[in-house]
């Protein structure tokens, strides 16, 4: 819609993960050579974690185009909510291998001679796991078990371990130190500084056609406004800019103004922070230590009324009796 005014051959912030779009910032580039260098020298596990949106996704679409044409067999698990079996018939499945109506044991010795064969070709075989941060203790386990094919020079089977932070918590549990002590390489990938976004929005824009013209397009104030609201997140870099220039085109100005940016993060609510679980936690304590306090109270105030009752003196109680005690039985008070 706002390519022709804006004179641009494509959009330049979609947010699929395009290979051809990346930024290669230092932290980047490290991890690709990490990821890269882990896979050919069959080092085993290697783990990449950032944030979301930091761009894992993209940088393992890199390497499997690195990788595309050099006799690379890799079977990529995008949904890791999966049960043990069901995640060794997967992977068995994603390398072409049959896997219907096979039970665990059949599916490990079918994955083991087809690792065996690969690595007598002089083949290479790699299991990338994307939100490895989802996977269970149980099937991070399996996959562990399925580093011990190996020879002496390497591992048969290269595995990459990519999640959110939490799978780095995950790694740190006790039951899992086994798996910890076998990484070979870790990479982390954080949010882009100001300097990196300016770079990062400046370089799409270019590659879709801007040209000259992409530092008027985005000023560097205006860059500044979205590196502000977005925390350096590349995926909400995209968006921000993406809705930005719709903004602009609809008020048909060929530069985008810091207002249009904060618009646009009202909109998409960027300014609210979601409550951590610590936070709701206290916020739940107070209000049940407000409860608790009330409830206290009148207990409190119950038993002192009980208090009062029994010091009342025998006499008192008893005078009203003794008014009636020369009543005979059955007959009537008046």
């Amino acid at each position: 819609m706002y390519k022709t005014f804006f004179k641009l051959r494509r959009n330049p912030f979609e947010l699929t993960p395009d290979p051809s779009f990346l930024f290669p910032t230092r932290r980047h580039n490290e991890a690709l050579a990490a990821l890269y260098y882990g896979v050919r020298r069959h080092k085993g596990f290697v783990v990449l974690t950032g944030e979301v949106g930091t761009g894992k996704t993209l940088l393992v679409r890199c390497l499997l185009q690195l990788l595309q044409g050099s006799n690379v067999a890799y079977a990529y698990l995008f949904n890791s909510r999966l049960s043990p079996v069901e995640f060794l018939q997967y992977v068995t499945g994603d390398f072409g291998l049959p896997a219907a109506g096979k039970n665990k044991s059949e599916l490990l010795l079918q994955l083991g001679s087809f690792l065996v064969g690969r690595h007598q070709q002089k083949l290479t075989t790699v299991l990338v796991a994307d939100e490895a941060h989802h996977l269970s203790a149980e099937v991070l386990e399996e996959i562990r078990l399925l580093t011990n094919l190996e020879t002496p020079q390497g591992k048969l089977l290269q595995i990459l371990l990519v999640g959110q932070p939490e799978l780095d918590e995950k790694l740190d549990s006790t039951e899992l130190r086994q798996l910890k002590q076998r990484i070979a390489l870790r990479s982390q990938l954080l949010p882009l500084d100001l300097k990196e976004t300016l770079g990062y929005i400046l370089r799409r824009l270019q590659l879709s056609g801007a040209d000259s013209r992409a530092s008027v397009i985005f000023p560097n104030e205006t860059i500044a406004v979205v590196h502000r609201v977005s925390g350096g997140i590349p995926r909400l870099i995209n968006t921000i800019c993406e809705n930005a220039l719709i903004g602009a085109y609809a008020r048909q100005l060929q530069s985008v103004p810091p207002e249009i940016i904060n618009e646009v993060a009202n909109d998409f609510r960027l300014n609210v922070r979601a409550k951590g679980r610590a936070e709701e936690t206290s916020g739940k304590d107070g209000k049940d230590g407000k409860d608790g306090n009330e409830l206290w109270h009148a207990v409190k105030t119950l038993v002192e009324l009980h208090n009062q009752l029994q010091n009342v003196r025998p006499s008192q109680e008893q005078a009203p009796l003794q008014a009636f005690s020369g009543v005979r039985k059955h007959e009537p008070i008046v």
